[in-house]
């Protein structure tokens, strides 16, 4: 069976075809629920945007330029939704520095550790910091579409992601989990 593009998915969607979008939401609840949980920090929460993201999408989809990849387009849609619900809700708790690192730098750690490591650190990121880097770095986008999904130019968002890294580095320095002298160049 011949895999449809999103532009020809969408295009049938918008010629009434329902179950078009259904393929849509398969191909991409993942990576939109991922990015909301990384902003939002909350499992239940980031179901809840999922849906409405996809709500939107779909309400919204006569919007879509196809000169711009969907995912882009409806990662925007997350994006935005995801910091509506955060400036909403406000409850961005502070990260105990007090409480000792498990492992020193350079101990062993599986990699679900040290990817609970980075979330814990990227939920200490500002949210403009966090988010350059989720768009750039986990979900791998270019500097031109995250500055799409952003609304940023391409410059701006390389020097928020510069910005970014830094803070990041010293967060994990801070923790104890970034050993500084094996990070200098």
């Amino acid at each position: 069976m011949i895999e449809l593009t999103d532009a020809e998915l969408v295009k049938q969607c918008l010629e009434g075809d329902r179950a078009a979008f259904g393929v849509l939401v398969d191909r991409y609840q993942k990576p939109v629920f991922n990015a909301a949980l990384r902003i939002v920090g909350n499992g239940e929460d980031a179901a809840d945007i999922t849906q409405v993201v996809f709500l939107k999408a779909y309400e919204r989809l006569r919007s879509y330029k196809p000169n711009y990849k969907f995912f882009s387009w409806l990662y925007r849609i997350a994006v935005n939704e995801s910091i509506n619900f955060a400036k909403a809700r406000r409850q961005h708790e502070e990260i105990d520095d007090s409480i000792p690192a498990e492992d020193g730098p350079g101990g062993e750690e599986t990699p679900e550790a040290v990817e609970a490591i980075v979330e814990e650190a990227l939920q200490a990121l500002s949210l403009e910091h966090r988010l350059v880097l989720i768009l750039c770095h986990l979900q791998e986008l270019s500097y031109r579409e995250a500055g799409y999904v952003l609304d940023l130019p391409e410059k701006t968002v390389k020097s928020r992601l510069f910005t970014a890294r830094k803070v990041l580095k010293d967060v994990l320095i801070r923790k104890g989990r970034l050993d500084e002298r094996r990070t200098t160049r």
